[in-house]
C-alpha cells in the first residue's frame, strides 16, 4: 500500500522518492513463525523517581540500564481480527492502561478481533479498547491488572536535535527489542494513511535514526534516563523495482511527541474521546503559480462559513483568502486542520486575509 511521501525527504525522481508507512507488523512471515511486515506509512525535567538531567545530550545512551528499567513496561501487542498484526505499546497508568497507535489496533477493534499483549516476562493479558483517536494515530487499550510498572514520561518540547534516545518494541514481532540513536530533526509533520474519511496525521513528529521497523508501532523511544520522549508511528523507507514502499528501516523513522499523545491518552482515558477545535469553515488551498496565473493572492480561499462557527463569529466571510495564521504563511491545504489537531477549545488564533485586494487581520477564537 502506498503511502505519503515522507515530509523531511529531498526531492528526487519517482524511483527514489522514500515513503511513509506504518509500522505495525501483519504480512512478512519469519522463521519464527512471528507475524511481520508493514501496513501502507534541554532535559531536566524530574521524572517520578526524581531523575534529572542523567539523559544527556551527547554521547550515546547506555542501552544496558535504559533496557533493564523499561523493558517492563513495554508490551507487544498482537492482534486478531480482519488481518492479524503485531505492534507495541507501553503501559502508562499502574491500573492497566496502555498506550499504542491506532493502526496497531484498528483490525482488533471489529466483529471477532481479539487484542493480546505480552509482558516483557511473558505474561499475558487479553486487551480491551478504551478510546481510539483515528487523527492523531494514539489509542488506549486497558487490561485486568494491578500494580503494574509504568514508563516514566519527559517534556518532549525540551527535547534537543543530536540527543541520544532509544527505542523499545517489538518490530517484526520480536519482543523486547531495544535500538539506539539520536534525535535526527524535529517538526516533522506529515499525513498517514488511514480511513479516508478520518485522515491521520503525526503533528511536529519527532525524527529519530534509532532503528524502527515493522511491529515497532505503539512503542516507545526513551531519553537515556528512561523517559518516553515520543511514541514510534511511523518510518520513511524507499520504493521497491514495483515501486511501492520497502518493508524495512533506513534511519527515518518518525514519533508522536510524549506531550501530545500523552494528552491525547489522557483525555481517552478520563473523558472517553478527544474533540479538536474547529474553525467552522471550508478552504480551498490557491498555489502560487494558480494565483500568478489568475492574478489573485495565494493562501487558503473561504469556499463555505459554518453559521455560527468561530470563523463566522470572527468575521470572516466566503471569498475571503487566508493568508497567515498566527503570522506563518497559510501555504500547505491542511494548514488548519494541522492547527487545530494541537488547539485546545477556547484557543484564540490571528488570521491575516484578503478581501477585495485589502489584508487585513482578526482573531478567531476555537
Amino acid at each position: 500500500m502506498n503511502a505519503e511521501n515522507a515530509p523531511a525527504a529531498s526531492s528526487g525522481s519517482a524511483a527514489t522518492k522514500p515513503w511513509l508507512i506504518w509500522t505495525v507488523a501483519g504480512a512478512l512471515a519469519l522463521v519464527l513463525g512471528i507475524g511481520g511486515g508493514w501496513l501502507g506509512s534541554r532535559l531536566g525535567a524530574p521524572t517520578s523517581d526524581g531523575a534529572t538531567a542523567a539523559a544527556g545530550t551527547a554521547g550515546a545512551c547506555d542501552a544496558t540500564s535504559v533496557a533493564a528499567r523499561v523493558l517492563p513496561t513495554i508490551v507487544t501487542v498482537n492482534i486478531t481480527g480482519s488481518a492479524s498484526g503485531v505492534g507495541s505499546g507501553e503501559v502508562v497508568r499502574q491500573d492497566g492502561y496502555i498506550v499504542t497507535n491506532d493502526h496497531v489496533i484498528a483490525a482488533g477493534t471489529g466483529e471477532g478481533g481479539r487484542i493480546v499483549v505480552t509482558f516483557s516476562n511473558g505474561q499475558q493479558h487479553l486487551a480491551s479498547v478504551v478510546g481510539r483517536d483515528i487523527a492523531s494515530d494514539i489509542s488506549v487499550l486497558k487490561i485486568d491488572a494491578t500494580g503494574l510498572p509504568v514508563i516514566d514520561t519527559t517534556d518532549s518540547d525540551a527535547v534537543v536535535v543530536g540527543q541520544p534516545v532509544v527505542a523499545l518494541g517489538a518490530p517484526l514481532g520480536l519482543s523486547s527489542t531495544v535500538t539506539a540513536g539520536i534525535v535526527s530533526a524535529l517538526g516533522r509533520t506529515s499525513m498517514l494513511p488511514a480511513d479516508a474519511d478520518h485522515p491521520a496525521m503525526i503533528v511536529g513528529g519527532i525524527q529519530t535514526d534509532a532503528a524502527i521497523n515493522p511491529g515497532n508501532s505503539g512503542g516507545a523511544l526513551v531519553d537515556c534516563a528512561g523517559r518516553m520522549i515520543g511514541v514510534n508511528t511511523a518510518i520513511a523507507t524507499v520504493p521497491n523495482a514495483e515501486g511501492t514502499a520497502g518493508g524495512g528501516s533506513v534511519g527515518i523513522g518518525f514519533a508522536v511527541p510524549s506531550n501530545r499523545a500523552m494528552s491525547i491518552a489522557n483525555d481517552l482515558i478520563d473523558k472517553g474521546s478527544v474533540r479538536y477545535p474547529d474553525f467552522g469553515l471550508v478552504t480551498t488551498p490557491i498555489t502560487a503559480a494558480v494565483a500568478q496565473a489568475l492574478g489573485g493572492t495565494p493562501g487558503l480561499y473561504v469556499s463555505e462559513i459554518v453559521e455560527g462557527g468561530a470563523a463566522a463569529r470572527a468575521g470572516l466571510k466566503q471569498g475571503d483568502v487566508i493568508t497567515r495564521i498566527n503570522g506563518n504563511p497559510a501555504i500547505q491545504p491542511d494548514a488548519l486542520n494541522m492547527f487545530a489537531l494541537t488547539a485546545r477549545t477556547g484557543d484564540t488564533v490571528q488570521l491575516s486575509y484578503v478581501r477585495d485586494g485589502a489584508t487585513a487581520t482578526l482573531s478567531v477564537t476555537l
